[in-house]
């Protein structure tokens, strides 16, 4: 595509509300015929019998594969290879950003469509036309991207209730950086990976997360503890998941993911949820960027409430360790990465000195702030 041009993506529909997976065959009918469902065991244990009843009711068969864990290039092979077998014209994927990434890569090399069903707001994966693919041992391997963005993304908000709110709160970490990557994203011009250079309509969404998370975050992982919904839960869900997913896609990524995709890199992380590793990036960047301290500051304060990893000390790092921190910073910055987005050249050792700079940084905001001191993370 010609670097020229501007563009938005999205999906064709989304829709979302307490109750929404019960009309989850409804929605897939006009879709297709023969769906192929992919969940792993936990969570079809948790809806597999609401998921069935709905496309029953639907008329539709209801088959279920079993999603194996990481979107590996070998696990999406695998699942093409059951598409086919199946003779599925729609494959659903049925989980977290990981099974969705999976589906989203399999449904495009089997050659039908694919729709989303996600259980969790913890990632904006579910609406967009890229997968990210990892190795067999969880590191960042490549995005893959697709032609067109799913035919449908449907949530039901009790469901994103219902699961641990860790999930929730490492979904507000991934969406926070949609707007500190779009307006950097914005500022160099850069291409997004929507495959052109970035719209009004991408960046402005990006914004509008980020302001509906900082006005709406603390209170919905409140209610969420409780399992509850309220019309904050309903407006987190939403930045989570609509909102940063055409925000990243069409506004663009820049430092924060390439930070993350860094991190993968190292073994001690590989337990932490993407949104926790993308709130280091989202740190890391506002340093690289010379933000004002108070902007800094107060990220920090808001991310660390919510319950986000704001140091290196939770992440499972140390500032000294300058082996895995150039580790980090290597993979983040190889040709082709994120961080090149930014409208500034970002070097390896730039990375390095930004990422061991906001330990004592972060450390003493909590303090001041009266925030508990970091604990260190053991990845499990």
């Amino acid at each position: 595509m010609a670097p020229s041009l501007r563009t938005v993506i999205s999906p064709s529909r989304y829709v979302q509300g307490k109750g929404s997976i019960h009309q989850l065959g409804e929605y897939l009918k006009p879709i297709g015929s023969t769906p192929l469902l992919v969940a792993d065991d936990l969570v079809w244990g948790l809806v597999g019998h609401d998921v069935e009843a709905s496309l029953t009711a639907a008329g539709l068969p209801a088959r279920r594969e079993t999603f194996h864990g990481i979107p590996s290039a070998k696990e999406v092979d695998r699942l093409v290879e059951v598409i086919k077998q199946a003779g599925a014209d729609v494959v659903v994927a049925v989980g977290g950003g990981s099974a969705i990434d999976a589906v989203k890569a399999a449904g495009f090399l089997a050659g039908i469509r694919w729709a989303n069903c996600p259980t969790v707001a913890s990632t904006d994966a579910p609406c967009s036309a890229l997968s990210v693919i990892y190795t067999e041992d969880g590191e960042f391997e490549e995005y893959r991207f697709f032609p067109r963005n799913p035919d449908l993304v449907l949530v039901d908000s009790q469901v994103v209730a219902n699961a641990p709110v860790q999930l929730l709160v490492a979904g507000v970490g991934d969406a926070l950086a949609t707007w500190l990557e779009a307006r950097a994203t914005a500022r160099s011009n850069s291409a997004t990976m929507a495959g052109g250079l970035p719209t009004l309509t991408g960046t402005a969404l990006a914004q509008l997360s980020w302001d509906v998370l900082w006005d709406n975050a603390l209170q919905a992982v409140d209610a969420v503890r409780d399992h509850d919904v309220t019309p904050a839960v309903e407006k987190v869900i939403e930045a989570n998941t609509l909102l940063s997913g055409l925000g990243f896609e069409s506004g663009g990524l820049a430092a924060a993911h390439a930070v993350h995709n860094g991190l993968t890199a190292v073994a001690a992380t590989h337990g932490l949820a993407h949104g926790q590793k993308v709130n280091i990036g989202s740190v890391t960047q506002l340093v690289l960027e010379g933000a004002p301290s108070g902007e800094v500051r107060e990220f920090v304060e808001f991310t660390t409430r919510v319950g986000l990893p704001t140091t290196l000390t939770e992440v499972g790092l140390r500032a000294d360790d300058v082996d895995a921190l150039t580790t980090v910073a290597d993979a983040a910055t190889v040709p082709g990465e994120t961080i090149h987005a930014m409208p500034f050249e970002v070097r390896s050792q730039d990375v390095v000195s930004a990422l061991a700079s906001i330990e004592r940084f972060a450390t003493r905001v909590r303090r001041e702030a009266k925030l508990p001191d970091p604990v260190p993370y053991t990845a499990h």
